[in-house]
């Protein structure tokens, strides 16, 4: 039982940072299909409304980053699939096998076309819906086209004008969990490493390997923050403070990524029994540290110095710890922690060659 409490806790916290993320989505996806119900009922009184509100749903919820994009694979699909569905139902009539042949036909159209997974599946369930309609129903590929057009353009300008992110306080609830999560497991793993805890460490790499799910959730997040920045002329102001995160983030995705080997090759270290030099478990804690400063740093609009200072210290714990002796594993550690800390010093604006140098790697070439 006194297990189950921090797990708990834990979930429960990290199920509120979800609801916090997301529920401006969840608004915008409300708002755009209550406005298109009412733009395709009431205004242009199309007898077939349905596809409307699930079209701007499908862009608001189903694209987050992507929604002009999304927007146009929905208009592509389903002009794919009234074409296909039209001119072949005119000649065969409809039932299971022409619905069959239809939706084939579609798809294959859409493919030859280089249409992505969503063109595909609007294109071929648009050939369902006409395949199953009789010769003597009504006409539903003007209503779903468009219904097509009104859900899309409502949830575009529902996301881009009426109801737009603010693109830092999104990036700021979205990637700073993901990076606490980060930083915390690498305390973890500093004192697994201090103490010769392998179940530990293994503990860690665990986490680490279930929070690559959330990392993706984050630069989704980021690509929304940039696409409203770029394309809201309610948030322009805000255009450069995301492009200069989102060059951190592409640095900070391989930060993460050899974090990860960092931790496996310390359960290796630790399971040979290989020597633990006192400078190493810190270096691990101080890059840890090094990461949640870069990101306070930015959403503050500071010049990133005290995170460049705790990661150069990590870099020179490990070269220290290298200096006084290691096995196989702990000097592969060493490498990844060098590593590690010159993207995120690239992460911080600096150039390659020099964040390399601060870091220690061209020497060690």
């Amino acid at each position: 039982m006194s297990a189950v409490g921090p797990t708990l806790r834990r979930e429960a916290r990290e199920a509120y940072e979800r609801l916090r993320t997301y529920f401006l989505v969840a608004v915008q996806a409300g708002l755009a299909a209550g406005l298109s119900w009412f733009v395709a009922s009431s205004l242009l009184h199309n007898p077939q409304p349905l596809f409307a509100p699930a079209a701007a749903v499908g862009t608001i919820a189903a694209a987050i980053g992507n929604r002009i994009r999304r927007t146009a694979e929905l208009l592509a699909g389903v002009s794919l699939g009234v074409l296909a569905g039209d001119l072949i139902i005119e000649v065969i009539g409809a039932g299971p096998w022409q619905t069959g042949l239809v939706v084939a036909l579609a798809i294959s159209v859409a493919v030859v076309f280089r249409g992505s997974g969503a063109v595909m599946v609007q294109a071929g369930s648009t050939a369902v819906l006409l395949g199953t309609v009789s010769p003597t129903g009504p006409d539903l590929a003007i209503p779903r086209t468009a219904n097509a057009v009104i859900g899309g353009g409502v949830a575009v300008v529902v996301a881009l004008l009426i109801l737009p992110l603010n693109p830092v306080r999104v990036v700021h609830r979205a990637a700073g969990p993901t990076l606490d999560l980060f930083a915390h497991q690498l305390t973890l793993a500093s004192q697994a490493l201090a103490h010769g805890d392998a179940d530990r460490a293994e503990a860690v790499l665990q986490r680490l390997r279930e929070a690559e799910a959330e990392r993706r959730q984050t630069t989704e997040i980021v690509a929304a923050a940039r696409e409203v920045a770029m394309l809201s002329p309610w948030r322009w102001r805000r255009r450069e403070l995301l492009r200069r995160y989102e060059h951190a983030a592409e640095h900070l995705e391989l930060a993460f990524t050899n974090s990860r080997n960092m931790v496996r090759r310390t359960v290796s270290l630790l399971e040979a029994r290989e020597p633990v030099p006192p400078d190493l478990p810190a270096a691990v804690e101080h890059f840890g540290q090094a990461l949640r400063l870069l990101h306070r740093d930015f959403l503050a609009g500071r010049n990133p110095d005290i995170a460049r200072a705790r990661a150069l210290e990590a870099a020179e714990e490990a070269l220290r710890a290298r200096d006084a002796g290691l096995g196989f594993s702990g000097t592969i550690v060493v490498s990844q922690v060098s590593i590690v800390v010159s993207e995120l010093l690239q992460a911080s604006g600096l150039a390659k060659g020099e964040s390399d140098r601060l870091a220690g790697l061209q020497a060690r070439r």
